[in-house]
């Protein structure tokens, strides 16, 4: 006695000729997103390998004067960050800030202080690193220099938002992200400019605070993640192939 199985047997009606139309559809129309995804993926990729480029030669061209107040309104991230800048002036250093910060060299604080030019206006300077049990200027009067500077550095846009976790708390002198805006109101000054500067790695006297540590990393997975897409694409239109062979297999019979 023999039995045919309720999924292969030749009695099994295949599926009407509408409901292998909806499923190819949608088999084709899943197919189309992962690859729209997959092309949008390589747009990044091309996009990211570019702002890579220009930023390292931004990174490593001559220093040049640091935008003044005529060209403010027109800083952003896309054409000004990471350029290779230079400031000349004075460092206010009773109106330091430090902000939190983890580095190579461990937990500690980046110090904040405003450097007034000769045209009276201010621009914040992340002179660098110091440990936590540098944070008062006190523990490194060395550093605190009051002669005229030129710092030479990196641009660096506002960071007005805080971290993921922490929000600026400056009631208390607890600082979580470099922003500007809140930083002079803070400490009361006016005709600051829009962007802070990242020292370079020029030793301060005193060895503190350590400049130079500048972090410049971009994640680049779009390559993976076309892969991945196109992938996925591929396999998705091999099951169309596959459910249409198998339906007219089964008509056949």
């Amino acid at each position: 006695m023999t039995s045919s199985s309720p999924i292969s047997g030749p009695n099994m009606p295949h599926r009407s000729r509408l409901t292998l139309f909806v499923w190819v559809l949608s088999l084709l129309f899943v197919t189309s997103v992962f690859v729209g995804l997959g092309v949008w993926q390589v747009k990044r990729l091309h996009w990211k390998l570019d702002l890579i480029a220009r930023v390292d030669a931004r990174v490593h061209a001559e220093p040049q004067e640091a935008p003044g107040p005529s060209a403010w309104a027109s800083v952003n991230a896309n054409d000004d960050e990471y350029r290779h800048v230079r400031k000349t002036g004075t460092l206010l250093n009773d109106a330091e800030t430090q902000v939190y910060a983890v580095t190579n060299l461990g937990p500690g604080f980046w110090v904040l202080t405003p450097l007034r030019s000769p045209d009276g206006t201010i621009t914040l300077i992340n002179r660098g690193f110091v440990p936590t049990d540098k944070r008062k200027p006190s523990t490194r009067p060395e550093g605190e220099v009051s002669t005229p500077v030129t710092i030479t550095g990196l641009l660096r846009i506002d960071e007005p938002k805080g971290t993921l976790l922490r929000s600026n708390v400056p009631s208390d002198e607890r600082w979580y992200s470099r922003d500007v805006a809140a930083i002079a109101s803070a400490r009361g000054l006016t005709d600051v400019a829009p962007y802070f500067i990242d020292a370079d790695a020029t030793p301060n006297p005193g060895g503190l605070p350590v400049g130079g540590l500048t972090q410049i990393v971009f994640p680049n997975s779009h390559l993976v993640y076309a892969i991945t897409w196109f992938g996925m694409a591929i396999m998705s239109l091999g099951m169309t192939a596959y459910l249409i062979f198998l339906e007219r297999k089964r008509a056949g019979k």
